[in-house]
């Protein structure tokens, strides 16, 4: 696998709140409880900074562990890494394919069969009708969901739907991992199965970044851990995970999902 870098120089990402009335009760309030500064822009709009100027670098063979309280800037940061938001100041170099698995089940359509979103998500992925082809069969059987990936979403129960999700997005190839929490899906024999193939999938990449409220996870997963307050970068630290042993596969009660 190819060597992997996320090189960031003095990025900030910044949500402008395009509302009439001051309220600057409320505001004072978000201040408080959310990791965002709030300012006004040059059209002095408010602006919420959810990155503020930050700069690092992540590369090959790194597992880094983003933790930090609600508000922080871990998920935003997350995002951004990802391609969902865009700096508004500031670099950001990427190098290597990213597979995000920040909402496993954003993207499927209700009203298309089972099916019809393994082809949905993997076009979304950048992936040719061929190789989605030759990973259904694969993620038809982890999924374990049979004659039902006949019928539309929509009849799904809500575990079932986690499943085809978790099932399409661990099926990626990619070079650089970006997690919020860990998952762990359906009951207690699925979710075994889920966490094996996670360790998995996380074991290939060659760049892991993930957030996580749980320090145990960090401590055991990851070789870096970074903490934010307010969309700053406030401590940054090596860890060394406890050598491998012959253990259950990690199972994180933080990101514990509904069945």
């Amino acid at each position: 696998m190819s060597s992997s870098s996320i090189v960031a120089r003095e990025i900030s990402v910044e949500f402008p709140i395009y509302e009439n009335s001051h309220r600057s009760l409320k505001k004072a309030v978000l201040n408080l409880t959310t990791g965002g500064k709030i300012g006004r822009d040059a059209g002095r709009h408010a602006v919420v900074t959810a990155l503020d100027d930050l700069s690092f670098s992540f590369t090959d063979g790194e597992r880094v562990g983003l933790i930090g309280h609600n508000g922080s800037g871990k998920t935003t940061l997350l995002r951004t890494l990802s391609g969902v938001y865009a700096p508004v100041r500031g670099t950001l170099q990427v190098r290597g394919k990213i597979a995000s698995l920040l909402d496993v089940s954003m993207g499927l359509d209700p009203d298309a069969t089972g099916f019809e979103n393994i082809y949905l998500r993997g076009i979304l992925d950048g992936l040719s009708p061929a190789r989605i082809r030759s990973k259904i069969d694969d993620i038809a059987d982890f999924s374990e969901l049979g004659e039902y990936l006949n019928l539309p979403v929509r009849t799904y129960s809500s575990g079932m739907m986690l499943r085809l999700a978790f099932a399409i997005s661990t099926s990626v190839e990619a070079d650089i991992l970006i997690m919020d929490e860990w998952l762990s899906v359906g009951d207690a024999e699925f979710s075994k199965k889920a966490a094996k193939r996670l360790e998995e999938l996380v074991g290939k990449a060659s760049l892991l970044v993930v957030a996580s409220h749980d320090p145990n996870l960090v401590a055991r997963v990851c070789t870096r851990k970074i903490s934010m307050e307010h969309g700053k970068m406030v401590a940054d630290e090596a860890i060394t995970p406890p050598a491998k042993q012959d253990a259950e596969p990690i199972v994180s009660d933080q990101a514990k999902l509904p069945r």
